[in-house]
């Protein structure tokens, strides 16, 4: 009875300190995620692929942090921060692996969603505003990273619950540090018209019908 009352404390904590986190993610966000998917990504059966595309999330948000650092050797804050960032997804990345190695879960190939491609054809060809752009994507994407393991985790068994709520402070950080890097680069009204305009498309990808769950799909219709 102790360890489970200790068990239940802790979510409890969890719990609080994630929704102290999602609030302000929750007003940058155009919209919640609906209801059905999240329904859809708890089911049983889903498990193996909703791990494998988390994991293929991190593994490209870790790859977008060093292409950030990579091209930009003459802004020292943004290195700083990618070169960290870059670092903790690759944790998470690996941290997801062993999830799917202790469930049995192969690690194979599944098809990318629609979501990234989609919010990146909006993005401006040319420096600065590509860089602009990219970073405001980044804080999107973050921002719905953060809120999807929030809707998840109070739903999940113990080792997965506890896994998704640690992640939310950093994904929180990567948030703020994406927006942040943004809003130094460009005026108010640009960062306020860009915004309007990823918002608006992120929006209709959250809503819309997928064919197949995946960590940003929207609602899957096939799953």
């Amino acid at each position: 009875p102790g360890s489970v009352c200790g068990r239940a404390a802790s979510r409890g904590l969890a719990m609080t300190l994630a929704a102290s986190l999602v609030a302000g993610i929750q007003e940058f966000l155009p919209c919640p995620t609906p209801e059905t998917w999240v329904a859809v990504a708890l089911r049983p059966d889903q498990e193996p692929t909703l791990l494998i595309d988390h994991a293929n999330c991190e593994k490209k948000a870790a790859a977008t942090a060093m292409s950030l650092l990579h091209r930009h050797t003459d802004q020292p804050d943004l290195m700083n921060k990618m070169s960290r960032l870059a670092r903790e997804e690759l944790r998470h990345f690996e941290q997801v692996l062993s999830l799917l190695q202790r469930r049995n879960i192969v690690y194979s190939q599944v098809t990318a969603s629609r979501y990234a491609g989609s919010l990146h054809a909006l993005v401006r060809k040319r420096d600065p505003a590509r860089l602009v752009d990219t970073l405001l994507l980044g804080a999107l994407i973050e921002a719905r990273s953060c809120e999807r393991f929030a809707a998840l985790a109070p739903n999940l068994d113990a080792e997965l619950s506890k896994f998704y709520f640690s992640l939310l402070k950093s994904e929180a950080r990567h948030f703020m540090d994406y927006l942040t890097l943004a809003k130094s680069l460009a005026s108010v009204d640009e960062i306020d018209e860009r915004l309007g305009i990823f918002r608006d498309r992120e929006q209709q990808l959250i809503e819309s019908e997928d064919q197949e769950l995946r960590f940003h799909s929207g609602v899957p219709v096939a799953a």
